[in-house]
Protein backbone atom coordinates (compact mmCIF):
# COMPACT_ATOMS: atom_id res chain seq x y z
CA UNK A 1 0.00 0.00 0.00
CA UNK A 2 1.50 3.57 -0.93
CA UNK A 3 1.61 5.92 1.92
CA UNK A 4 0.81 9.55 0.07
CA UNK A 5 3.34 12.26 2.49
CA UNK A 6 2.46 16.07 1.83
CA UNK A 7 4.91 17.97 0.18
CA UNK A 8 5.00 20.22 2.86
CA UNK A 9 5.99 17.35 4.78
CA UNK A 10 8.81 16.69 2.11
CA UNK A 11 9.79 20.25 1.94
CA UNK A 12 10.01 20.83 5.94
CA UNK A 13 11.77 17.91 6.37
CA UNK A 14 14.90 18.90 3.88
CA UNK A 15 14.78 22.79 5.47
CA UNK A 16 15.48 20.67 8.43
CA UNK A 17 18.21 18.05 7.37
CA UNK A 18 19.92 21.13 5.75
CA UNK A 19 19.57 23.32 9.12
CA UNK A 20 21.27 20.17 11.10
CA UNK A 21 23.85 19.92 8.34
CA UNK A 22 25.11 23.60 8.50
CA UNK A 23 25.16 23.61 12.64
CA UNK A 24 27.91 20.70 12.39
CA UNK A 25 29.97 22.51 10.16
CA UNK A 26 32.89 23.91 11.19
CA UNK A 27 34.31 27.72 10.06
CA UNK A 28 35.67 28.11 6.75
CA UNK A 29 37.16 31.26 5.29
CA UNK A 30 33.76 33.36 3.84
CA UNK A 31 32.59 33.39 0.12
CA UNK A 32 34.08 29.68 0.19
CA UNK A 33 31.20 27.15 -0.97
CA UNK A 34 32.41 23.36 0.12
CA UNK A 35 30.75 21.76 -3.24
CA UNK A 36 33.56 19.08 -4.31
CA UNK A 37 37.00 17.68 -3.93
CA UNK A 38 39.82 18.80 -6.08
CA UNK A 39 42.11 15.97 -6.18
CA UNK A 40 46.15 15.25 -7.30
CA UNK A 41 46.36 11.86 -8.56
CA UNK A 42 50.38 10.41 -9.67
CA UNK A 43 50.31 6.81 -10.02
CA UNK A 44 53.85 6.20 -10.57
CA UNK A 45 57.15 7.41 -9.61
CA UNK A 46 57.73 8.34 -13.03
CA UNK A 47 54.39 10.40 -12.76
CA UNK A 48 55.84 12.16 -9.36
CA UNK A 49 59.09 13.09 -10.84
CA UNK A 50 57.25 14.58 -14.15
CA UNK A 51 54.83 15.81 -11.88
CA UNK A 52 57.69 17.96 -10.10
CA UNK A 53 59.73 18.67 -12.87
CA UNK A 54 59.64 21.99 -13.69
CA UNK A 55 58.30 23.77 -16.89
CA UNK A 56 56.84 27.46 -17.49
CA UNK A 57 53.22 25.88 -17.74
CA UNK A 58 53.57 24.40 -14.34
CA UNK A 59 49.97 25.51 -12.25
CA UNK A 60 50.84 26.94 -9.08
CA UNK A 61 50.49 25.57 -6.28
CA UNK A 62 49.45 25.45 -2.27
CA UNK A 63 51.24 23.68 0.20
CA UNK A 64 48.96 23.57 3.82
CA UNK A 65 51.04 23.37 6.43
CA UNK A 66 50.54 21.18 9.27
CA UNK A 67 47.76 20.40 7.30
CA UNK A 68 46.08 23.52 6.45
CA UNK A 69 44.40 24.19 10.33
CA UNK A 70 40.94 26.27 10.20
CA UNK A 71 39.01 27.34 13.20
CA UNK A 72 37.44 23.43 14.25
CA UNK A 73 39.83 21.99 12.34
CA UNK A 74 43.05 20.82 14.07
CA UNK A 75 46.53 20.77 12.47
CA UNK A 76 47.87 17.07 11.12
CA UNK A 77 44.40 15.77 11.41
CA UNK A 78 42.90 13.72 8.07
CA UNK A 79 39.44 15.60 8.61
CA UNK A 80 41.80 18.74 8.34
CA UNK A 81 43.58 17.78 5.15
CA UNK A 82 39.94 16.87 3.88
CA UNK A 83 38.48 20.58 4.47
CA UNK A 84 41.87 21.85 2.20
CA UNK A 85 40.66 19.66 -0.24
CA UNK A 86 36.95 20.39 -0.68
CA UNK A 87 38.50 23.87 -2.10
CA UNK A 88 41.50 23.53 -3.74
CA UNK A 89 44.25 20.96 -4.74
CA UNK A 90 47.06 21.25 -2.67
CA UNK A 91 50.17 19.47 -1.56
CA UNK A 92 49.72 18.21 2.63
CA UNK A 93 52.77 19.23 4.68
CA UNK A 94 52.55 16.84 7.89
CA UNK A 95 54.76 16.43 11.41
CA UNK A 96 55.77 12.73 11.84
CA UNK A 97 56.75 12.16 15.87
CA UNK A 98 57.16 8.21 17.57
CA UNK A 99 55.33 7.24 20.45
CA UNK A 100 57.20 5.30 23.25
CA UNK A 101 56.31 1.99 21.77
CA UNK A 102 57.60 2.97 18.37
CA UNK A 103 54.46 4.00 16.56
CA UNK A 104 54.53 6.63 14.29
CA UNK A 105 51.65 9.18 14.93
CA UNK A 106 50.76 12.77 13.31
CA UNK A 107 52.07 15.35 15.91
CA UNK A 108 53.86 18.76 15.95
CA UNK A 109 55.01 19.61 19.05
CA UNK A 110 57.23 17.00 20.81
CA UNK A 111 54.38 17.01 23.63
CA UNK A 112 50.38 16.84 23.71
CA UNK A 113 49.28 20.12 25.74
CA UNK A 114 48.76 22.03 23.17
CA UNK A 115 47.01 20.35 20.10
CA UNK A 116 45.33 17.30 22.07
CA UNK A 117 43.06 17.06 25.76
CA UNK A 118 46.15 15.21 26.75
CA UNK A 119 49.11 15.47 28.61
CA UNK A 120 52.94 14.54 28.13
CA UNK A 121 55.34 13.99 26.05
CA UNK A 122 54.55 11.78 22.66
CA UNK A 123 57.72 9.84 22.80
CA UNK A 124 57.21 9.29 26.70
CA UNK A 125 53.11 7.79 25.78
CA UNK A 126 52.12 4.62 24.41
CA UNK A 127 49.86 4.97 21.00
CA UNK A 128 47.22 3.60 23.31
CA UNK A 129 47.03 6.55 25.53
CA UNK A 130 47.19 8.96 22.01
CA UNK A 131 44.48 6.62 20.98
CA UNK A 132 42.10 8.05 23.93
CA UNK A 133 42.80 11.78 22.89
CA UNK A 134 40.82 13.86 20.57
CA UNK A 135 42.32 16.92 19.42
CA UNK A 136 41.64 20.61 19.64
CA UNK A 137 42.06 23.62 17.15
CA UNK A 138 44.45 26.40 17.14
CA UNK A 139 42.10 28.21 19.71
CA UNK A 140 41.90 25.49 21.58
CA UNK A 141 38.98 24.40 21.18
CA UNK A 142 37.92 20.60 21.59
CA UNK A 143 37.26 18.38 18.60
CA UNK A 144 35.55 14.91 17.78
CA UNK A 145 39.36 14.13 15.46
CA UNK A 146 41.85 11.50 16.83
CA UNK A 147 45.42 11.87 16.40
CA UNK A 148 46.25 9.79 13.17
CA UNK A 149 49.28 7.48 12.40
CA UNK A 150 51.61 7.90 9.37
CA UNK A 151 50.07 4.62 7.98
CA UNK A 152 46.67 6.03 7.90
CA UNK A 153 47.52 9.19 6.70
CA UNK A 154 49.56 7.87 3.42
CA UNK A 155 46.15 5.23 3.33
CA UNK A 156 44.16 7.93 2.85
CA UNK A 157 46.41 10.48 0.84
CA UNK A 158 46.70 8.14 -2.20
CA UNK A 159 44.81 9.37 -5.15
CA UNK A 160 44.03 12.91 -3.32
CA UNK A 161 47.26 14.63 -2.61
CA UNK A 162 50.81 14.84 -2.59
CA UNK A 163 52.47 14.87 0.92
CA UNK A 164 55.76 16.09 2.23
CA UNK A 165 56.49 14.95 5.80
CA UNK A 166 58.02 16.34 8.44
CA UNK A 167 60.30 14.15 10.73
CA UNK A 168 60.36 15.08 14.19
CA UNK A 169 64.65 14.70 15.13
CA UNK A 170 63.39 11.47 17.63
CA UNK A 171 61.89 9.85 14.74
CA UNK A 172 64.83 7.58 13.16
CA UNK A 173 64.86 7.86 9.28
CA UNK A 174 64.56 4.16 8.78
CA UNK A 175 61.15 3.98 10.16
CA UNK A 176 59.55 6.98 7.99
CA UNK A 177 61.26 5.08 4.87
CA UNK A 178 59.79 1.63 5.83
CA UNK A 179 56.56 2.69 6.12
CA UNK A 180 56.43 4.50 3.37
CA UNK A 181 57.03 1.54 1.35
CA UNK A 182 55.37 -0.85 3.42
CA UNK A 183 51.85 1.41 2.23
CA UNK A 184 53.58 1.60 -1.26
CA UNK A 185 53.41 5.66 -0.87
CA UNK A 186 56.07 6.52 -2.67
CA UNK A 187 54.80 8.30 -5.35
CA UNK A 188 52.78 10.42 -3.13
CA UNK A 189 55.36 10.75 -0.10
CA UNK A 190 57.78 13.64 -0.41
CA UNK A 191 60.40 13.41 2.57
CA UNK A 192 61.66 17.25 4.04
CA UNK A 193 65.24 17.46 5.26
CA UNK A 194 66.16 20.79 7.04
CA UNK A 195 69.66 20.27 6.20
CA UNK A 196 72.04 18.69 3.68
CA UNK A 197 73.52 15.22 5.56
CA UNK A 198 69.78 14.82 6.62
CA UNK A 199 69.04 15.05 2.95
CA UNK A 200 72.44 13.39 1.95
CA UNK A 201 71.42 10.30 4.28
CA UNK A 202 67.55 10.35 3.32
CA UNK A 203 68.28 9.38 -0.72
CA UNK A 204 70.98 6.87 0.54
CA UNK A 205 68.01 5.04 2.50
CA UNK A 206 65.58 5.95 -0.27
CA UNK A 207 66.93 7.14 -3.70
CA UNK A 208 63.62 6.53 -5.12
CA UNK A 209 61.93 9.39 -3.04
CA UNK A 210 61.59 12.84 -3.39
CA UNK A 211 63.29 15.27 -1.31
CA UNK A 212 62.10 18.74 -0.23
CA UNK A 213 65.17 20.20 0.82
CA UNK A 214 66.01 23.69 2.25
CA UNK A 215 68.05 25.90 -0.61
CA UNK A 216 68.12 29.69 -0.15
CA UNK A 217 70.78 30.86 -2.33
CA UNK A 218 73.65 30.05 -4.42
CA UNK A 219 75.62 28.90 -2.00
CA UNK A 220 73.73 26.21 -0.95
CA UNK A 221 72.73 25.48 -4.36
CA UNK A 222 76.54 24.12 -4.77
CA UNK A 223 76.21 22.40 -1.66
CA UNK A 224 73.22 20.20 -2.81
CA UNK A 225 75.72 19.22 -6.03
CA UNK A 226 78.13 18.23 -3.64
CA UNK A 227 75.64 15.65 -1.82
CA UNK A 228 75.53 13.75 -5.09
CA UNK A 229 71.24 13.88 -4.90
CA UNK A 230 69.68 14.15 -8.26
CA UNK A 231 68.14 17.23 -9.41
CA UNK A 232 65.12 15.13 -10.22
CA UNK A 233 64.65 13.94 -6.97
CA UNK A 234 64.70 17.46 -5.06
CA UNK A 235 62.24 20.29 -4.50
CA UNK A 236 63.93 23.36 -3.29
CA UNK A 237 61.95 24.78 -0.13
CA UNK A 238 63.73 28.03 -0.46
CA UNK A 239 63.01 29.79 3.28
CA UNK A 240 60.32 31.91 4.74
CA UNK A 241 61.12 35.11 2.85
CA UNK A 242 60.71 35.87 -0.80
CA UNK A 243 64.51 35.69 -3.28
CA UNK A 244 65.56 37.00 -6.14
CA UNK A 245 63.65 36.17 -9.44
CA UNK A 246 66.64 35.24 -10.79
CA UNK A 247 67.83 32.92 -8.18
CA UNK A 248 63.91 31.38 -8.82
CA UNK A 249 65.18 30.75 -11.99
CA UNK A 250 68.55 29.38 -11.02
CA UNK A 251 66.63 27.15 -9.99
CA UNK A 252 64.01 26.47 -12.93
CA UNK A 253 66.36 26.03 -15.16
CA UNK A 254 67.62 22.98 -13.51
CA UNK A 255 63.91 21.21 -13.45
CA UNK A 256 63.68 22.00 -9.81
CA UNK A 257 59.76 23.22 -8.54
CA UNK A 258 60.36 26.30 -5.82
CA UNK A 259 58.82 26.16 -2.74
CA UNK A 260 58.63 29.52 -0.42
CA UNK A 261 57.09 29.38 3.31
CA UNK A 262 54.79 32.30 3.36
CA UNK A 263 53.61 31.00 6.76
CA UNK A 264 54.41 33.27 9.21
CA UNK A 265 55.57 36.98 8.18
CA UNK A 266 54.53 37.13 4.50
CA UNK A 267 50.89 35.20 5.31
CA UNK A 268 50.38 38.04 7.58
CA UNK A 269 51.35 40.76 5.42
CA UNK A 270 48.81 39.27 3.09
CA UNK A 271 46.20 39.51 5.53
CA UNK A 272 47.02 42.86 5.95
CA UNK A 273 47.98 44.48 3.04
CA UNK A 274 45.74 41.90 0.54
CA UNK A 275 45.84 38.06 -0.81
CA UNK A 276 46.38 39.52 -4.15
CA UNK A 277 49.92 39.54 -2.55
CA UNK A 278 49.99 36.20 -3.04
CA UNK A 279 49.75 36.62 -6.95
CA UNK A 280 53.54 38.84 -6.38
CA UNK A 281 55.13 35.81 -5.03
CA UNK A 282 54.27 33.41 -7.61
CA UNK A 283 54.82 35.98 -10.51
CA UNK A 284 58.27 36.46 -8.79
CA UNK A 285 59.08 32.63 -9.14
CA UNK A 286 57.69 30.83 -6.61
CA UNK A 287 55.78 27.36 -7.76
CA UNK A 288 54.44 26.65 -4.38
CA UNK A 289 53.39 28.50 -1.31
CA UNK A 290 53.58 26.96 1.84
CA UNK A 291 50.90 28.36 3.84
CA UNK A 292 48.93 28.60 7.06
CA UNK A 293 46.36 30.12 4.71
CA UNK A 294 46.14 27.86 1.86
CA UNK A 295 42.26 28.42 1.21
CA UNK A 296 42.91 31.67 0.73
CA UNK A 297 46.24 31.73 -0.99
CA UNK A 298 44.90 29.19 -3.82
CA UNK A 299 42.27 31.39 -4.75
CA UNK A 300 44.05 34.64 -5.04
CA UNK A 301 46.65 32.60 -7.18
CA UNK A 302 43.91 31.07 -9.54
CA UNK A 303 44.18 33.78 -12.38
CA UNK A 304 47.45 32.64 -12.68
CA UNK A 305 46.57 29.05 -13.68
CA UNK A 306 47.51 28.74 -17.20
CA UNK A 307 44.82 27.84 -19.99
CA UNK A 308 46.56 24.46 -20.64
CA UNK A 309 49.48 22.97 -18.98
CA UNK A 310 51.25 19.67 -19.38
CA UNK A 311 50.63 18.75 -15.55
CA UNK A 312 47.03 19.04 -15.51
CA UNK A 313 46.82 14.92 -16.18
CA UNK A 314 47.24 15.01 -12.77
CA UNK A 315 44.20 17.06 -11.75
CA UNK A 316 41.05 16.24 -11.02
CA UNK A 317 37.59 18.06 -10.09
CA UNK A 318 35.09 15.27 -8.30
CA UNK A 319 31.95 16.06 -7.81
Amino acid sequence: MRVFIPSWCILTALIFISCESNSQKNEVPENQESESTHRIQVSSLSETKDFYTWTSDRIPLVSAHRGGPYPGFPENAIETFENVLEYTPAIIELDVAMTQDSVLVLMHDDDLDRTTNGTGKVNEVTYDYIQTLFLEDNEGKLTEFKVPTLEEALIWSNGKALLTVDIKRSVPFEKVVEEVRETESEAHAALISYTFPAAKKLNILAPELMLSVTIRNEEEIKRLEETGIPWDRVIAFTGVAERPKSFNEALHEKGVFTILGTLGNLDRSAVARGDELYLNFVNNGADILATDRPIEAAKAIQTLHPESSSKSKYFTHVD
